[in-house]
């Protein structure tokens, strides 16, 4: 008689959150996840990160916005939103009902702001936990962001987790000298995990008109072009923090996932794969599964931080 096989134990631990696989889904390449149901079952997701919040409306950069690379994808959207209230009134309802846990990705144009999202969020029901972007390249021209500093990072950190009710997630820039000491910053400060990298600094030039492809001149850049760099950042982080990392950037395949938590990741975010194929979280999924039981790993969880180097 045919023994068959164990099914392999995808469930994941960040020790503040239980997640049913290590795979979300990547703030701003997601909308508010309910732009995807046509596509995909958003419950068989570990969780979904919604497009970032400010406390007001955001109408965002002005066009250009997108512009294609060779293997990435250059954005200058500069946080497009609908505000909280809108969110809580229109979209929260819808998610709650998912089994998919859901993290707001939570933004702000000073510290006051960040602290307000949270205030207003803190009262209402089925979030998970909250994304804190302090890093996002495209809003301000030359990509100023409060992660690129570790004191910055520490204070904003320190106060919007005292401040917060739910665990907080720190996501961490790659346009810095030394990621380690800003994500060692978000640490002292009290962060329950961090997440990097987020997109790279970049721009894209109009040879004929010489002018910059994107109206905001540069903007973050995303896609497997970048994956060398995050699985860098993300291996040199886990060695040296103690709260768990959530790995993001270039992940298009399972195996790409599954190269993140070799590095020391204990989940992974997808993002600009779900432009190329909307189904691509839900896919990586099934092809990490099937890559850990054709190699007799039990548990995706026995993968996580097993990168030798020596």
């Amino acid at each position: 008689m045919a023994v068959t096989p164990k099914p392999v134990d995808l469930t994941t631990d960040l020790g503040f959150l239980k997640l049913r696989n290590p795979v979300l889904t990547a703030s701003g390449t997601f909308g508010y996840g309910l732009e995807f149901e046509p596509y995909l079952d958003l419950d068989k997701l570990g969780g979904i990160v919604v497009k970032g919040l400010y406390d007001k409306a955001r109408e965002g950069n002005p066009p250009p916005r997108l512009v294609e690379t060779p293997s990435g994808l250059i954005n200058a959207i500069g946080l497009q939103g609908v505000g909280v209230e809108s969110f809580a009134a229109k979209i929260l309802p819808k998610l709650r009902q998912l089994k998919t846990a859901v993290i707001v990705n939570v933004c702000g144009a000073d510290d006051d702001e960040y602290a307000a999202v949270v205030e207003f969020l803190d009262k209402q029901e089925g979030i998970a936990a909250y994304e804190l972007n302090i890093s996002c390249p495209n809003v301000k021209k030359e990509g100023a962001c409060p992660a690129l500093s570790p004191r910055t990072t520490f204070d904003l950190v320190k106060r919007i987790k005292a401040a917060s009710r739910r665990p907080l997630i720190t996501k961490l820039s790659p346009n810095v000298t030394s990621i380690v000491e800003i994500a060692q910053a978000a640490e002292e400060a009290g962060t329950d995990a961090v997440a990097l990298i987020n997109t790279v600094l970049a721009m894209a030039i109009d040879l004929e008109t010489r002018r910059p492809k994107l109206g905001n001149v540069y903007g973050g850049l995303s896609g497997p072009a970048i994956k060398p760099i995050a699985l860098r950042m993300v291996h040199q982080v886990a060695s040296r923090l103690k709260v768990p990392v959530i790995g993001m950037g270039g992940i298009m395949t399972g195996a790409d996932a599954l190269e993140f938590l070799v590095a020391g990741a204990a989940a992974v975010e997808v993002g600009t794969a779900s432009f190329v194929d909307p189904d691509a979280a839900v896919r990586i999924v099934d092809e990490m599964e099937r890559w850990c039981a054709a190699h007799g790993v039990a548990a995706v969880r026995d993968v996580v931080g097993t990168l030798k180097t020596a």
